[in-house]
């Protein structure tokens, strides 16, 4: 009796772990592979417009101009991410080499663009000639040809070595650049938040409730001490993890 039963729980344990292991349905993997070609298309749209726009003027100032809409349109698709990883269709539970994904992290990442995007590049138009602006414009770009191009071969179970190594190298340099630029943006839209008193709320009012985007912009900026080495080191740990493997055998050969 005892064998069968284990027996029996040894044969239930493997067909939970094989549901475990089995990748996303036909239609989540789908929509996951259409999501991220439109997506990584999206992002080559706007190198181009970058790269001939810069060929027309023969200068980098005021390229923002060139792929704004564009620009918008992509940053703002990014919230779908988030949705993604809440519901557990993220790519990293069913394809090896695919990193899990925390909620917190790609949260703040995603809506820290999309808020960039919106709230400071769109609505303080003072700012959209700085150089700044370019500076994480091009990061972003660069980062997510990159990794919707891993995502999208991951997906096909066709991942060039190039694109892995990319995706977990380029980010070294790339991710304080664009941390950079968001920063020095924000801080150069500060001056004129203070003096239009954009987006925020003074009192008297009839809800008794007072808002300073002056000083809510001073927070986000603070922010980005905590939050962003968790999402650089991360990516370090992952690239040792990722990668590891491959340079030691290299090293052994």
């Amino acid at each position: 009796m005892s064998a069968a039963a284990s027996g029996s729980s040894k044969a239930a344990h493997s067909d939970v772990a094989a549901k475990k292991k089995k990748g996303p349905g036909a239609l989540a993997t789908a929509y996951l592979v259409i999501y991220n070609v439109v997506m990584t298309a999206g992002w080559l749209v706007i190198a181009v417009g970058l790269f001939r726009a810069y060929l027309a003027r023969g200068s980098y100032h005021g390229l923002y101009y060139s792929i704004e809409k564009p620009l918008k349109f992509f940053q703002t698709g990014a919230i779908l991410e988030v949705r993604q990883v809440i519901k557990g269709v993220c790519l990293s539970s069913h394809f090896p080499g695919i990193v899990p994904s925390s909620v917190v992290l790609t949260g703040f990442q995603v809506m820290s663009r999309v808020f960039l995007t919106w709230a400071i590049t769109h609505s303080v138009k003072e700012v959209q000639s700085e150089d700044s602006v370019l500076l994480f414009v091009t990061a972003w770009t660069v980062t997510e040809i990159i990794r919707y191009s891993f995502y999208t071969f991951s997906l096909l179970n066709h991942l060039p070595y190039l694109i892995k190594w990319a995706r977990y190298t380029f980010f070294i340099v790339l991710y304080p650049m664009g941390v950079t630029g968001e920063l020095l943006t924000i801080y150069a839209a500060l001056p004129y938040v203070q003096k239009t008193g954009l987006y925020s709320i003074t009192l008297p009012n009839k809800y008794n409730f007072s808002f300073d985007y002056y000083t809510f912009l001073i927070l986000v900026m603070i922010s980005y001490i905590p939050l962003f080495p968790q999402l650089y080191f991360h990516m370090i740990r992952q690239r040792k993890k990722v990668l590891g493997h491959a340079e030691d055998y290299s090293k052994v050969e």
